[in-house]
């Protein structure tokens, strides 16, 4: 009993001495502290921390922040409403809603469905891609700018996984004659950058090439810093409310773009397509107060190309975007 009762006392502080506990030393301080303090003068303002109140952050209450600082916090949380960059056109992208579409509060998620319900919907699904003629036929190439890389030992599964992926994209983006010069590719949900970076490399011998990575978070780890010969530039906006049409470089030149995606989901491929095929195609034919030009031809040879580019110029040349979702918008 004796040594328990020692042992609650040495973890109080002494009467009249200071109230901090001096971690290295294992002890309380034992300086004298000013009448009607707690902490002496060196630890004084621990004392004052303690008498201060944290709360959320209302722009992010993720992280927290003392309440009698809040207004300079609120001046230069990162989370604060930026000011809007030119290119951003809230919900351009988003499309019309359909009238007949039914109200929020009578839609039911497929899991809600009775069995009943749910092998009617799969008739229906059926009898609908059925009227689709077209059969997709599996064109898994490669591309030498990622030879290398892709014979490297040191590469992972993981690493060789997407570098198979992206030099299929290339691949395929070279027989489709899109590897071109004075074009301008559109990488939407760019991340690092890793699909624009090889591209930048297969067309290192190419003039006036630009690229637009479109990403709406800030991205860790970029590969942006090894681009140095490029025009290079970041959009950070969600695809959504992303106007190409006001991006001053296309406002300033005439070029071609050519739409790209690596592990886009099915949401954003559809806003990325309005952005490309709709939004922006039909600002361009306005501003020329003419028809569309057709999209350019894929089958002129390599060594016509650029003639066939000036023939057949056109607001958007192609898109390639390969789907995947890693359910970052459910």
């Amino acid at each position: 009993m004796a040594g328990a009762a020692a042992a609650e006392v040495a973890s109080l502080p002494q009467p009249g001495r200071c109230a901090y506990f001096v971690e290295r030393k294992k002890r309380f301080c034992k300086m004298v502290p000013a009448q009607g303090r707690r902490f002496c003068g060196e630890h004084s303002a621990e004392e004052e921390e303690h008498k201060r109140k944290r709360i959320p952050c209302p722009l992010d209450p993720k992280h927290t922040v003392y309440e009698d600082q809040l207004q300079k916090h609120l001046k230069k949380c990162n989370s604060r409403e930026k000011p809007k960059p030119v290119y951003f056109a809230k919900d351009i992208n988003a499309g019309l809603k359909n009238e007949t579409e039914l109200p929020e509060e009578q839609q039911a998620p497929i899991s809600a469905l009775s069995k009943q319900e749910l092998e009617n919907l799969i008739k229906k699904l059926k009898k609908a891609s059925n009227t689709i003629n077209y059969k997709v036929k599996d064109q898994i190439l490669s591309h030498q700018a990622l030879q290398e890389a892709l014979n490297d030992p040191q590469n992972g599964d993981a690493a060789f996984k997407h570098l198979k992926q992206q030099a299929s994209i290339l691949g395929n983006m070279k027989r489709l004659h899109l590897l071109g010069q004075g074009n301008c590719f559109v990488e939407f949900g760019a991340g690092r950058g890793k699909l624009s970076h090889w591209l930048d490399i297969a067309l290192q011998d190419a003039q006036d090439v630009h690229f637009l990575l479109v990403e709406r978070a800030s991205t860790r780890f970029k590969v942006d810093g090894k681009h140095r010969k490029r025009y290079f530039e970041r959009l950070q906006v969600d695809i959504q409310h992303l106007c190409l049409s006001k991006v001053p470089l296309l406002v300033e030149e005439n070029l071609s773009l050519i739409g790209i995606g690596k592990h886009l989901c099915g949401a954003a491929t559809d806003l990325a397509l309005r952005c490309l095929v709709d939004t922006y195609v039909n600002s361009r034919a306005e501003e020329k107060e003419g028809p569309v030009t057709k999209r350019l031809k894929t089958d002129c040879p390599g060594q016509i190309h650029s003639k066939c580019a000036a023939e057949n110029w056109s607001p958007v040349a192609g898109i390639v975007i390969a789907l995947c979702c890693h359910h970052r918008c459910c």
